[in-house]
This record gives C-alpha cells, sequence and structure tokens, in this order.
C-alpha cells in the first residue's frame, strides 16, 4: 500500500474535488504509481477527518478520470497506462464548477422553449415514414432537398444525392474518413485540431500527421512538403473559426489549400460546424474543390444542443462509399430529429436562431475582453471560444488544475495537440457554457492565476 497521504490543510470545498484533485497531481507527479493500492475509504476517513461519504465521492471521480480503478473485494487501485485519451471537457455539474471547458453555444429558456414547440410540432405532423420505416431511401429524399438549401447559405451548391444526413458532425467525420482513408493510409491535419482525430486515427487504423498552422490555420506549402514526402490520403481541415486556436482562413488560402489538393490527388475533409454563424467568412474548401472535398457541417453548435444532425456533402466520386459506411455504422440518422431540423430550415427558425447566436457570442467576447484585458489571447467574433496561449512559466496542467480548485473547469490545449515537438501550453475557454455573471466569475479566476506569481500557485497546490 502507498506512503503517500494527501494533506487535510489543502482540502477546500467541495472537498471530495479537492481531495480527488490531491490524489490526481499526486499521480500525475509520480508520487503514486501504476498500480499502488490506495486506502480504503474508511480508513482514510478516518485519517483525514472526513466523512466516507465524501471519501468514497473522491475515489469515484478518480474513477471516471481513468485514474483510479476499483476492483470488487481488492480495493483501489492506481491507473496510470490510460486506455482512452484525456477529453478537452468535464461532465456537467450544474452548482458544482463553473464550466467553461465544454464547447456549447449560449441557451436561454428560449431556446429549450423552441425545442418543446419542434417536438409539440411533431406530434402533430409526423409523416409515417419517419415513425414506421427502416429504409433511408424511403425517409430522406425530401430532407435532403431542404439540406441543399442550408448548404447553400453555408456557401455551397450540392446536389441532394450528394446529401448524408447524419446525427451530428462526429458522425459525418467518421464516415468521411472512413470514405477515403482505408487503415494503414495517413491524414494530414493542423498540429493543434480536432480533440477526437486522434483516437479516431487508432480506432479506424489510419495514421496522422500533424502540419504546422500560422493564422489562418493549415500552411499549404508545409501540405505540398508532406505529400511530396510520405503518401499522405487525405487532409482534415477546420478553416472557420470552431478550429482551437479560433483562426479563420482566407479566401486566397483556401483557393492554394484546394490546389495542393489537387496537384496530389488527395481528398480534403472539411469540418464547418458553425456554417453561416460565421460572418462575412469566405466560401467553403468545397466551393475551390467540389470534387475532392467532403464537407461536414450540423446543428448541435449554432441553434440548440439536443438538434443533433448534421449533414455530410460528398462529390460523385464518394458517395456510394460514404451511403455505405454510414449505414453499417449508423445507418440512418434519427428521423424524428431530422424532421425538426428540416420544418426549421424550411420556415425560418434555424436561421433565426443562428442570427440570435452570433448577436450573443458577440455579447461574450466583449465580457471576454474586459474581463483579460491586457492578457493576449485568440479569438473570432462569431466563435464559441478563446484560446489563450499561457506566459512562460505557467505549466497547462498546474494552471488547470489550480483553476479546478477554485471551481472554474478550461481546457487544456494539450487536448487539441496533433503535430509533436515544441509546445506552447494554453487553454481553451468557452464562452458559450454559463451564464454570463458565472463566465465573468470564471474569466476573473482565470485573470488572477494569470497575474499570480508562478512560484506561490506552486506553493498552492
Amino acid at each position: 500500500m502507498t506512503q503517500w497521504r494527501p494533506d487535510p490543510a489543502l482540502i477546500r470545498r467541495p472537498a471530495y474535488l479537492s481531495l480527488a484533485d490531491q490524489f490526481a497531481r499526486a499521480i500525475h507527479d509520480g508520487r503514486l504509481r501504476n498500480g499502488e493500492r490506495l486506502p480504503t475509504h474508511r480508513a482514510l476517513a478516518d485519517e483525514l477527518g472526513l466523512s466516507v461519504q465524501t471519501v468514497s465521492r473522491a475515489y469515484e471521480e478518480l474513477i471516471r478520470r481513468d485514474l483510479v480503478v476499483g476492483e470488487i473485494g481488492r480495493g483501489s487501485f492506481v491507473q496510470t497506462q490510460r486506455r482512452e485519451p484525456d477529453p478537452p471537457y468535464l461532465p456537467e455539474r450544474p452548482g458544482e464548477v463553473i464550466d467553461l471547458s465544454i464547447l456549447k453555444p449560449v441557451c436561454e429558456p428560449m431556446h429549450l422553449e423552441r425545442l418543446k414547440q419542434g417536438l409539440a410540432w411533431l406530434a402533430g405532423e409526423l409523416p409515417a415514414s419517419s415513425a414506421l420505416s427502416f429504409r433511408p431511401n424511403m425517409v430522406f429524399p425530401r430532407h435532403r432537398a431542404v439540406a441543399v438549401e442550408w448548404l447553400r447559405a453555408c456557401g455551397l451548391e450540392v446536389s441532394p444525392q450528394n446529401v448524408t444526413l447524419t446525427n451530428g458532425a462526429t458522425g459525418g467525420m467518421t464516415v468521411a474518413l472512413m470514405s477515403v482513408a482505408p487503415p494503414g493510409s495517413t491524414v494530414a491535419a493542423e498540429a493543434i485540431g480536432h480533440h477526437t482525430l486522434v483516437p479516431l486515427a487508432r480506432y479506424l487504423g489510419f495514421n496522422l500527421e500533424g502540419l504546422p498552422i500560422d493564422d489562418e490555420g493549415i500552411v499549404p506549402e508545409a501540405l505540398d512538403a508532406a505529400c511530396r514526402q510520405s503518401s499522405i490520403r487525405a487532409v482534415f481541415v477546420q478553416p472557420s473559426v470552431i478550429n482551437p486556436t479560433a483562426s479563420l482562413m482566407g479566401s486566397v488560402r483556401r483557393s492554394q489549400l484546394a490546389e495542393v489538393a489537387r496537384r496530389h490527388d488527395i481528398a480534403i475533409i472539411e469540418n464547418d460546424v458553425l456554417g453561416p454563424l460565421v460572418e462575412d467568412r469566405a466560401p467553403p474548401v468545397a466551393h475551390f474543390a467540389p470534387e475532392r472535398t467532403l464537407y461536414v457541417t450540423s446543428f448541435s453548435k449554432i441553434t440548440v444542443p439536443g438538434l443533433r444532425i448534421g449533414y455530410l456533402a460528398v462529390p460523385d466520386r464518394y458517395v456510394t462509399a460514404a451511403a455505405n459506411r454510414h449505414l453499417v455504422t449508423n445507418w440512418m440518422a434519427t428521423p424524428m430529429v431530422a424532421e425538426i431540423a428540416t420544418k426549421w430550415v424550411s420556415d425560418g427558425t434555424a436561421m433565426e436562431l443562428v442570427r440570435w447566436q452570433r448577436e450573443a457570442v458577440r455579447r461574450r467576447l466583449a465580457i471576454a475582453a474586459e474581463a483579460l484585458e491586457g492578457i493576449a489571447f485568440r479569438a473570432h467574433r462569431d466563435g464559441l471560444h478563446i484560446w489563450l496561449p499561457l506566459p512562460d512559466g505557467r505549466a497547462e496542467e498546474g494552471f488547470v488544475a489550480q483553476a479546478r480548485l477554485q471551481s472554474v473547469a478550461i481546457a487544456p490545449g494539450a487536448s487539441f495537440r496533433i503535430a509533436e515537438g515544441p509546445w506552447q501550453p494554453a487553454v481553451r475557454i468557452s464562452l458559450g457554457s454559463t451564464t454570463e455573471s458565472e463566465l465573468r466569475t470564471g474569466l476573473g479566476v482565470v485573470t488572477r492565476l494569470l497575474l499570480a506569481d508562478p512560484e506561490h500557485l506552486l506553493l498552492a497546490i
């Protein structure tokens, strides 16, 4: 059994989270090693003067973080050899933590009411095909026709037969990657990119190569060099603000990227989940290379999180592959959710919610600019988050841990890291996941941590 013990003097409220954080730091620092047995709940509670329930909740939190494993009849053991990567977010914990780690749109009671109205409409208007059919071709032709209208608002002209409805962007991304990147192939992506790409690459069996980025995203010359040096099959890009660094790719860069892909005959997967939310942006990369771009967009981050539906638009050469892979992984998108999305696109509700969201996130960005005055960060006026590089001397993991001790959750930048090499510690902060008041409070904590003496913070840990 381990000799290390938590320090009761460092326990803050909520005690179970503070206790779990002490264990987590000891595990990360190597003071607790893989396989070491932890004290029993009762023994640790007696030792620290806490309730058994508090210790039990702390151990449950460590199990949730995949740092500890509980074995019936044997006890709790440290598990440092992780089976899954750290997600850049935490489960929602209303009242316990100001969660600025998960990327969400701004939501108010109005959004819940709109969705309730949509469900009430659906109860009276649900077509028999959406309720009773197992055949996608019986359900979705009408939805594909309406999807074309929305994709046009995103800046893309496509035919209905080139559109697949998906249960959100993640499903669309997965189908797109499966369609163009067979096991053993290589996909290029931004050095700081989508947090699910690394596990997806492992699960689907393709290699992932992170490429240099600048203020507009992926550097075309770097993609060209990578294609010359290795067998790249596709490039995954997020050109419109949803990427971690909140960069917006200009029209010239998009055209250059398309030309490199055409020169080397590789596919492009474009993740554009913010769609028309980003005002005055250049046309999608798919506009510049329609013959090779698989375009993904969705509604959950720009209308209501519960509207988990998206569109995957693919060129003719990939229509059959995408349709088959969607069938074997999802069969089809949820028809009843598709009904609401189609109605909202047709009657203007979806675009109305996008315009509302645009104004809301601009107000949130103004709050962030005021709270972080004098501190350098990256953001876009129509984006849902900010990217905050940490100054020299600030360790990313420690900074995130300090924020958590003060009941503020932020996403560590390393969660989005794809390329190896030198790393500038940073954090991603969501602007839409809380109320404006909580956002101010959370950003105030971040600001105080940034302005504090790093050595003082180290002692506080």
